[in-house]
């Protein structure tokens, strides 16, 4: 695996997720286990599979399950470094708090939603962002309907259903690469997304990169036995000294 031009990684771990009870009564949403192992287990070992170097995770709700978990990250073969908000400061506040304990402050980063679980080329995104000059990249994944959608002919006669069809739309990844310059931009509160991205959008410097192979944003119950099945099923599970919990569940 060759190394990625980008070397240094955030996460965003801070959310109770409210909508994962009870997986979330009493661990962080980065603690809920997915055929085992924890979503940031599965994160860190990605970033270390593509060169990533260097971690820092942004932590609030429970944070120290997190860091008894993931520790220093010399098992995950990274250096992690922690950043925790005393009062929630937002996805946008809390990136912005987090990225003033990157290893390099003057170099691009990746940062990682706490709940996405993704298997796709670090070092693709990360060119990508390279030769586009835009000052964020946000990874896109296609989008995938919820409900089974109608196969109707002509006279409005049901032929059949396909269930959770991928749809002709793009949704943000929760994975993207930030030049160094956009850290002023954020806020001190409150989400990026409303905030800073329509700044760069509408300076034409917020950059989309369509992803290829598998990604799972978890935010529900149903994603988490979702994500296990297919986690299971494509032999992504992470090795036992990693899981916390029976895969099999």
């Amino acid at each position: 695996m060759s190394a990625t031009l980008v070397t240094q990684a955030l996460i965003l771990a801070g959310g109770q997720a409210t909508r994962m009870r009870p997986y979330t009564d009493d661990a962080p949403k980065a603690m809920v286990p997915v055929a085992g192992a924890p979503i940031v287990g599965y994160q860190l070992a990605w970033l270390a599979e593509h060169g990533v170097k260097s971690v820092v995770i942004s932590g609030g709700y429970k944070h120290e399950m997190i860091s008894d978990y993931a520790g220093d990250g010399s098992r995950f073969g990274v250096e992690i470094r922690y950043a925790i908000e005393n009062e929630p400061l937002g996805r946008g506040g809390g990136l912005k708090f987090a990225a003033r304990r990157l290893t390099d402050p003057d170099a691009p980063f990746f940062v990682l939603n706490g709940d996405v679980i993704s298997t796709f080329s670090l070092a693709d995104l990360s060119a990508y962002h390279e030769k586009h000059s835009g000052a964020v990249t946000v990874a896109l994944s296609p989008y995938r309907s919820n409900w089974g959608v109608a196969d109707l002919d002509d006279e409005n006669r049901i032929r059949g259903f396909v269930q959770s069809p991928e749809l002709p739309y793009w949704i943000n990844a929760g994975i993207y690469v930030f030049n160094p310059d956009v850290v002023a931009m954020l806020p001190d509160k409150g989400d990026h997304e409303d905030s800073t991205f329509p700044q760069l959008a509408e300076g034409n410097r917020l950059i989309g990169y369509r992803l290829s192979g598998y990604w799972r944003g978890i935010d529900t119950v149903k994603d988490v036995m979702e994500a296990s099945k297919e986690v299971r099923n494509t032999g992504g599970m992470l090795a036992p000294e990693f899981q916390t919990t029976d895969p099999n569940i």
